[in-house]
């Protein structure tokens, strides 16, 4: 699934990305499905802990926090620098 390496784990701050695919196969990954992180959804890397986990991550209007292991599971293209933003 992430072997390309474009994961929102590899997102830097301030970076943005569309997410392309999702491992759904963790249940607790099919919970933040619920909150917004769906494929074709804009997110952007908005901090991150000391030594980067957990990450806290722009979605919709939101922030969401979450554990390196589960942004893994999820693909992401990214976002030229002069796209303007959707969905926040």
């Amino acid at each position: 699934m992430h072997g390309n390496g474009n994961t929102l784990a590899s997102l830097k701050r301030g970076q943005r990305g569309i997410i392309e695919a999702i491992d759904a196969t963790d249940p607790q990954v099919q919970r933040l499905m619920t909150l917004g992180l769906v494929e074709g959804a804009e997110i952007e890397l908005a901090s991150s802990a000391l030594g980067g986990d957990p990450m806290e991550f722009r979605v919709f209007g939101r922030c969401i926090s979450l554990r390196v292991e589960q942004a893994l599971q999820f693909t992401v293209s990214p976002v030229a620098a002069s796209t303007p933003s959707r969905g926040y």
